[in-house]
């Protein structure tokens, strides 16, 4: 069965998950410093904008605590560490997403072949509507990021940027909404 599909991006139906952008992962991620720039970017606005975000890790005792950027501009959001892969195979971050009753899931974090590409996958299977930010997600290989961005394509994942993202949400000059994302667009 075909997943959900919502025309685009729209402020009522969003939230955000961040994926184990983590101390002992993160040195070994290319283009790490836009992807961290561009995760918290997306955090920010997700804030400004009152769209749910949820972070999840994985085996911290392995992988380490979420990096402080990251952290700091999460603040006390719901936090789930898991084991498996995705995010939604773990079934309490599977009840959790659910709960929040917004069927379009932005993703951002780490790595795009693996946690990101299997939670993507498995929200479609949910009906839900995954958006992969595809300057908020990273890989230690290009090759394994960009066949992992051209198979979710394939199969039906929205992949965008984070700063297209945030005027989707938006959707015009002169609101409330945009003067308090402003800052993070100029």
């Amino acid at each position: 069965m075909p997943a959900m599909r919502l025309p685009r991006l729209d402020l009522e139906h969003a939230q955000l998950l961040v994926i184990d952008i983590q101390e002992r992962l993160l040195p070994f991620i290319e283009n790490r410093e836009m992807v961290v720039t561009q995760a918290e970017r997306m955090i920010r606005a997700a804030r400004a904008l009152e769209i749910p975000v949820t972070l999840s890790e994985q085996y911290v005792k392995g992988l380490g605590a979420t990096v402080p950027p990251i952290a700091q501009a999460a603040q006390e959001v719901p936090r789930f560490e898991k084991l498996t892969f995705s995010f939604v195979a773990h079934e309490p971050g599977r009840k959790h997403l659910s709960a929040v009753l917004r069927p379009q899931v932005l993703l951002v974090g780490i790595e795009t072949h693996v946690c990101v590409q299997q939670t993507a996958l498995d929200l479609l299977e949910m009906q839900m509507q995954p958006v992969v930010l595809a300057d908020a997600v990273g890989s230690r290989r290009t090759l394994d990021y960009q066949v992992a961005l051209d198979g979710m394509r394939t199969a039906g994942v929205l992949v965008t940027t984070v700063e297209s993202a945030i005027f989707q949400l938006v959707r015009a000059a002169g609101t409330e909404q945009f003067k308090r994302i402003l800052p993070l667009v100029k």
